[in-house]
């Protein structure tokens, strides 16, 4: 099987984009925002697709000193391959050559598999929002950790 491509997603994407989110977790974004989030000069939205679609994607922010990690996602049936490290370091890329100081990001407390991706890219905790997230099916509200990596 060849190797998923990376490249930068655009409005055509957007129904792709949808299909993902709604196909690969809780709480997915809207169509909206998704959209909006192709169109703004301020985001970066990152893919990575194979000969049958997308199967992951993530979402960057530029702020002025920094970027923000607000999306990242890989298709369920497709997590377990190293995607989200690959797709993780084409952002961390991507917003050092937008001049950022710091990556920064949020994350549950609870999503073992993303913090122990977060911090084997270098990530370190920074602090915690108590009750941030809502419940998932069966569950509280859920802390936020707040990580952050430099870039320089």
């Amino acid at each position: 099987m060849p190797e998923p491509r990376l490249r930068e997603l655009g409005g055509a994407d957007l129904e792709a984009l949808v299909a993902l989110e709604t196909g690969g977790q809780a709480h997915p974004w809207s169509a909206t925002r998704l959209e909006q989030a192709l169109a703004a000069e301020e985001y970066a939205v990152l893919g990575l697709e194979d000969a049958a679609g997308l199967i992951g994607h993530a979402v960057v922010s530029r702020q002025p000193f920094d970027a923000e990690l607000e999306s990242i996602l890989i298709a369920p049936e497709r997590r377990g391959e190293g995607l989200a490290g690959r797709l993780l370091t084409a952002v961390v890329e991507r917003a050092r050559a937008r001049g950022a100081e710091r990556l920064l990001l949020e994350v549950r407390a609870g999503n073992a598999p993303a913090i122990a991706l977060y911090m084997r890219a270098g990530f370190a905790e920074d602090g915690r929002r108590r009750g941030y997230y809502p419940p998932l099916a069966g569950t509280e509200r859920e802390d936020a950790l707040l990580m952050s990596r430099p870039l320089a």
